[in-house]
């Protein structure tokens, strides 16, 4: 959004939002600017989430498993958790072919990986309420 439209959208100067955009940016509050990309227009429709369980005593492989995953092209996020499960894997592939070879070839071959458990995203929700394929 232009800072223009923004000072407008908020009721403030330009020259004041600019100067409170700036302190935020400084500040690391803002970290910073992306583009929302769509998956699907780049042929990669079906998303999914993969909860990854790791074999007891894998401890000093995690940031190295955490690292090789998130490199992926499939991956749209990953989240390192505490509870029964060690992350949460974020995947957008193209079919549920892709999606089998990515859980299987990428994550269940690999020695550290204890367990997985694949939940498919029919629909995603934002914050302000509007939806997502």
């Amino acid at each position: 959004m232009a800072n223009n439209a923004l000072a407008e959208a908020v009721g403030i100067a330009p020259s004041t939002c600019l100067a409170r955009v700036r302190l935020l940016r400084e500040s690391g509050v803002i970290r910073g600017f992306h583009a929302d990309i769509d998956p699907a227009a780049l042929g990669r429709g079906l998303r999914a989430m993969v909860a990854v369980r790791m074999q007891p005593g894998s401890r000093q492989q995690l940031a190295a498993f955490a690292r090789h995953i998130a490199a992926r092209p499939e991956i749209l996020d990953v989240y390192f958790l505490a509870g029964a499960d060690d992350f949460l894997v974020h995947v957008a592939v193209r079919d549920t072919e892709a999606l089998r070879a990515f859980v299987v070839d990428q994550l269940s071959a690999r020695p550290e990986v204890a367990v997985t458990q694949t939940s498919l995203i029919f629909e995603h929700m934002t914050p302000g309420g509007s939806t997502r394929g």
